[in-house]
């Protein structure tokens, strides 16, 4: 015979069990339930994107690079692309896939809002580069209208995102880009970067590595089919021709001279001073902020001061001040031995 008092917790237990997973709003199957739409919408829009991306780099857009670029299967794909084409948003021509009027409008907010928050991760926050986009891809899709349009007046409504990707308006205008890469620059030419790719993760990483941010300026020394050799503050190197691929740039004419070494403070040796040029393009965020507020502007000197146990950090006196810099923090600092006056900010 049962024992009633067990029948009955176990009667307790099955219906606070079903009630955890069937509550209406708060239950597992509601969560789950609206985990599903969240992640079909998110599939939607990021789908929506690249059909804009193939469109604005002149790409045939494809059902096969749809499920490559989101990682589903062809089937899934498929459905996708249904939906936009219900929704009026994407419909087939001779050249594949493309937007209609209302799809390009809603591919823009999101690539607005993409770009805007990569700015706000390289000018507010200690983000590294290398995680920008995936944390503005997560984004993207959270921000309203109203929302991106707000953070676009907090950042002083910028016209590139960090990569040097233009940003749409809210109106829909997009400024128009350099469209000539590191792998077509003819040897001997001096170019400067005006954009770097930010996909592949691996590749826009190695490319951080090399010293090659947004701005730098640099020369093209030999080219082949397979590699770029390229020359910069002194030093030169070789980068794979898929590589040199992910940097847009702009040529500088003839005459500039790139190659003059620079010098940082991370060079100077103790007792040894020099004079604040530049803050490196690579330094942003609160880390440029920092270093400004110390003192580091243009005509700041700088002096060495005594180094740690380890050599780093080492201090350093800026304006009567002792700081203690990193090596990384003291080489973003660009120094030369001219006097100078002008102390006006480097940001």
């Amino acid at each position: 015979m049962t024992d009633p008092v067990l029948a009955l917790l176990l009667f307790g237990v099955l219906l606070g069990v079903t009630a955890v997973l069937a509550w209406p709003e708060k239950g597992v199957v509601a969560r789950l339930a609206r985990l599903a739409r969240s992640s079909e919408r998110v599939l939607l829009e990021d789908a929506l994107k690249h059909v804009y991306t193939c469109e604005s780099v002149g790409r045939a857009c494809s059902l096969e690079s749809v499920a490559g670029q989101l990682g589903i299967s062809t089937g899934k794909a498929a459905a996708l692309l249904e939906n936009l084409t219900e929704m009026e948003l994407v419909r087939s021509a001779l050249e594949g896939l493309v937007l209609t009027e209302q799809g390009r409008t809603s591919a823009l907010q999101l690539v607005r809002s993409h770009r805007l928050w990569e700015a706000y991760l390289a000018d507010r926050t200690s983000v590294p580069p290398s995680e920008w986009h995936a944390e503005a891809e997560r984004v993207e899709h959270t921000l309203s209208p109203e929302e991106t349009d707000r953070l676009a007046a907090r950042l002083g409504h910028p016209r590139w995102d960090p990569h040097g990707d233009p940003i749409p308006t809210a109106s829909g205008d997009v400024p128009s880009v350099a469209a000539d890469t590191l792998a077509s620059a003819e040897p001997g030419t001096a170019v400067e970067i005006v954009h770097l790719e930010d996909e592949p993760r691996e590749i826009y990483q190695a490319l951080l590595e090399g010293g090659l941010t947004l701005g730098a300026r640099l020369e093209v020394v030999d080219r082949s089919p397979s590699a770029v050799r390229i020359r910069m503050d002194g030093r030169a190197w070789t980068l794979p021709a898929l590589t040199a691929r992910n940097v847009t740039i702009r040529s500088l004419g003839s005459g500039v001279d790139v190659n003059r070494p620079v010098r940082t403070v991370r060079d100077l040796k103790p007792g040894e001073t020099g004079v604040v040029a530049e803050l490196s393009p690579a330094c942003r965020g609160t880390q440029r902020r920092r270093l400004l507020d110390l003192g580091v502007v243009r005509g700041a000197e700088v002096t060495a001061e005594l180094p740690s146990a380890f050599g780093d950090p080492v201090a350093y006196r800026i304006r009567d001040a002792l700081v203690a810099l990193r090596a990384e923090q003291a080489g973003w600092i660009r120094i030369e031995q001219a006097e100078a006056t002008d102390m006006e900010d480097v940001a």
